[in-house]
């Protein structure tokens, strides 16, 4: 598949502000059993405050990708049957439960855990919602496997824990060490499913062939011409056109930059004693693991392969 940036930056910007707001009801959760002591109020309203403005560039970044943005209302009207439109249905529930969770605790709110609990619960459909879209087509076999929910899941919550690790190094330095845990816990959770799909899918096979499309058996059949020589719809949207060395460099860069290198400088932010350089390692792994993840999402887009393209990417 030709993957497009619009679609990369939504799964990946708001895959981080779910995981976010997944963190911070969890301290808050920790903190209201007795487990932890209770961070700043401005803790909380600025990771809600940075939640909200991911979730909302990925929003803005969606638009990009439709042809007639004027249209994009109708897109909740399949919601029955639709994944998609399930996603644009829970994306607007998660931002506003994300909002009026920050402004419960601007104001000390005693419902703010209340309206945090909604926020996971909406942000969890919106997982599923997402994922589910690629999940669910079953001739694409990269993605008809559980483990994209799995990746979905595991990476947003990976990026969510990183990004309020380098949040407490600032505001409540004692659960800095905690969250780093947390947080490297599930970038190698992370890693451990993506390695898995990446086995997975290495080992398909395309189920349909040449001769199972014309129904001739002969094993020399050959495709001379694919029957146009300008460009089309077909090339542009369902073939990315790099090279296997361009894939596998991508496969490899992701692999270092999502999760390895996050999890060094984790521990490293989480070790230092000096919570200006804290702040500083914990920033960089924030920053190199979403640079990281765009490109793992990108190669998740490329990776597939369209049943098409045993006709119109094989014939020059």
């Amino acid at each position: 598949m030709n993957p497009a940036f619009s679609v990369v930056f939504l799964t990946t910007l708001s895959g981080a502000a779910q995981g976010l707001l997944i963190a911070l009801v969890g301290v808050e959760t920790a903190s209201y059993l007795g487990l932890l002591a209770a961070p700043p109020s401005a803790f909380y309203v600025a990771g809600a405050a940075l939640s909200v403005v991911l979730g909302g560039l990925g929003l803005i970044a969606s638009f990009f990708h439709l042809g007639h943005p004027e249209r994009a209302w109708r897109a909740v009207a399949m919601w029955r049957t639709s994944w998609l439109s399930r996603e644009c249905l829970c994306l607007p529930a998660f931002l506003a439960c994300d909002f009026f969770y920050g402004l419960a605790h601007w104001f000390g709110s005693p419902w703010s855990l209340a309206v945090g609990t909604f926020g996971v619960i909406a942000s969890a459909a919106l997982f599923v919602c997402s994922a589910m879209i690629y999940a669910c087509l079953r001739f694409l076999q990269e993605w008809a496997t559980p483990l994209t929910l799995a990746n979905f899941v595991l990476l947003g919550c990976a990026s969510g824990f990183t990004l309020v690790t380098a949040l407490s190094a600032w505001f409540a330095p004692a659960l800095t060490a905690g969250l780093a845990t947390c947080a490297c816990a599930l970038t190698l959770a992370g890693c451990a499913s993506r390695s898995a799909s990446l086995v997975r899918n290495a080992r398909l096979r395309p189920k349909s062939t040449v001769q199972s499309a014309t129904g001739i058996k002969n094993a020399k059949v050959v495709q001379v011409s694919r029957g146009f020589t300008a460009g089309a719809f077909n090339l542009r949207e369902f073939f990315h056109g790099k090279s296997a060395g361009t894939l596998r460099g991508v496969k490899w860069g992701f692999l270092a930059t999502a999760f390895v290198v996050p999890v060094v400088l984790l521990a490293l932010g989480a070790g230092v004693h000096s919570i200006g350089v804290s702040v500083v390692l914990l920033a960089a792994a924030c920053l190199v693991q979403y640079a990281g993840l765009v490109a793992e999402r990108w190669f998740f887009f490329a990776e597939a392969k369209h049943p098409q393209n045993l006709y119109y990417a094989r014939v020059g």
